[in-house]
């Protein structure tokens, strides 16, 4: 028979939240920080090909 599940604490569900929050916000500079680097030209992993 199904039994409802206890409910999670505000901490942790916080805790969770501020770390997906920090992976989003890590993966953002990461993003901006290539795009940067392909616009001046300073990337040395990738290549941008221009006509």
């Amino acid at each position: 028979m199904a039994v409802p599940k206890k409910r999670t604490s505000l901490s942790k569900k916080r805790i969770r939240k501020n770390n997906w929050k920090k992976k989003a916000q890590l993966a953002a500079v990461k993003a901006f920080s290539l795009g940067k680097s392909l616009y001046t030209g300073n990337s040395k992993s990738f290549f941008l090909y221009e006509k």
